[in-house]
Order: C-alpha cells, then structure tokens, then sequence
C-alpha cells in the first residue's frame, strides 16, 4: 500500500493563518509516521492561496526520514521553478481538471494550455530528477453541469502517457463519485496504461469513507491520499460538507482488511494531537 498524507490540502483553507513554526513542527511530527510521501506545500500566488504563501520558508526546515517523499503542488512553470531550487522536495503536483470550468478556475488555463505547462514542467523535473505527479481533478464528475465520459479521462490519460507522465492520482474533488463510477474506473483505467501509476485522492463525507476505499481497492488501487480528520478540501470548489479522505478511516480500512503498512501508529497520535492543536477539532 502506498500511503501520503496532505497536511496542504487540510492546511490551505484554513481561514487563521497557522504560523510558520506550527507548520514546520506539524510536518516534522508526520515525517516520523512512515508515509510514502508527504504532501506538504505550494507554490502558488499567495493572492490565490495565502496560506501557503510561507512554502518556501517551510520546505528547508523540513527533516525527511523513513524514505518518505516530499510533494509539493504547483499551479504554472514559475511554481514549478521555485520549487525545483529545494533539494528536499521530491514530487511536483500538478492539478489538471477533466472539467475545463474547474481548470480555467484552479490554474487560470484551458485544459489545452494546462497540457502544455504539464510538458514543460515535467521537462524541468526530469532535467533535476524529481517526479510529477498528475492530480485528474474532477475525474468522477463537477458541480457545474458538464457532462462526465469515461472516454474524457482515457483521452486525457492516454496523451499524457504518450509524454511520459507515471503517476496519476484520479481525484473526486466535490465528492461526486459514486461506488459504481469508483469502481469502474479503477477497474478499466489502469489496465490500459500499465506504465502509469494510478492512485485515489478523494474527497468525500466522512461517512462515505470506508465504501470509497474498498471500491477503489478492490479494483486494484493501491495508492490512497489522505489527509488527518479529514480536513481541508480543494479552496476553489469549496462544499463545507466534504473535505478529504480521512487518514484515521485509511488505517481502520487497511485494519479490517488485514493491508500490510509501514505506519507507526504511536507516532501518529502524536501527529495527531499536534493537529488537534492546530485545527481544535
């Protein structure tokens, strides 16, 4: 199982700015739980985002341990620049939307444009060997009345295949998806692109938690994100109602199904209870 915690996804729409020293001392507590990565920053504008505007102070400060990747999200090829002049960071993310709405209001392009940044970006992080990583925002439906196709996230995964992206997080941005749709995407997806990695960053009621694991997993998903109580959610498609897949219901679903992990559980109730401090939930 292949496990990151978004400590920026729960972090960037939290209205109180969380200080820089609460930021760099939160991620060091998750560092010590045994993660595959952690997704912990942005650079983006801080207009967009100001809560993340402090990335750059943040990254340096951050110890890495237990082989656990650092990701950060970028929005353009400037982003993407500043983040490469960090050696500790690992991963770029970068959002393409499978609604051009959600595109133009995520990243200010079209999906045309976004496809275009995508190369150069990935030209750049290839040239200083770090990853890319693709999040298929609003892959398993929108808000804005757009109609969904299956054929829409084969088109798109097939041309970035051909450019040579290895890593896709399929991500459920407003909670849309449904069991059936979870399931079929996993189920005929990743068989027609063997080279990439496929992954779930959902987004989804707290309630819905365990359904969405088990569809996506038993159709061979074995790449979760996950984010602490499942704070947070994506700023530019705000539902109060639905944040992030909840790390908690991660390790109880990987329990009930007796999944192998790598997480240190005391350690993470000490993240935990560092979280609780920050978000008082």
């Amino acid at each position: 199982m292949f496990l990151t915690e978004c400590p920026r996804d729960a972090m960037q729409g939290w209205g109180e700015f969380i200080p820089t020293s609460q930021k760099i001392d939160y991620i060091n507590s998750l560092m010590e739980v045994g993660f595959d990565v952690l997704d912990c920053g942005s650079f983006v504008s801080p207009k967009a985002i100001p809560q993340m505007a402090d990335t750059k102070d943040v990254m340096p400060e951050i110890q890495k341990k237990n082989n656990t990747k650092i990701s950060v999200i970028v929005a353009n090829l400037s982003g993407a620049e500043r983040a490469l002049k960090h050696e500790n960071i690992d991963i770029l993310g970068f959002p393409f939307s499978i609604s051009e709405t959600f595109q133009y209001r995520n990243t200010n392009k079209n999906q045309e444009e976004a496809f275009i940044e995508v190369q150069k970006i990935l030209e750049i992080s290839k040239a200083e060997n770090r990853e890319l990583n693709l999040y298929f925002s609003m892959a398993f439906g929108n808000p804005y009345g757009e109609i969904w196709k299956f054929e829409d996230i084969e088109f798109w995964a097939k041309r970035f295949s051909e450019i040579g992206i290895k890593n896709i997080l399929l991500s459920d941005t407003t909670g849309t998806g449904n069991v059936e749709r979870i399931s079929m995407m996993f189920n005929k997806i990743p068989t027609k692109f063997p080279e990439i990695n496929f992954g779930a960053h959902f987004h989804n009621r707290y309630e819905d938690s365990y359904i969405k694991l088990k569809a996506a997993y038993d159709n061979d998903c074995a790449r979760f994100d996950s984010a602490i109580k499942g704070l947070g959610g994506c700023p530019y498609a705000k539902d109060d109602l639905v944040g992030n897949m909840p790390t908690e219901k991660v390790i109880n679903f990987l329990q009930s199904e007796n999944i192998e992990n790598q997480l240190n559980l005391l350690n993470f109730e000490a993240a935990w209870n560092k979280a609780k401090d920050i978000f008082k939930f």
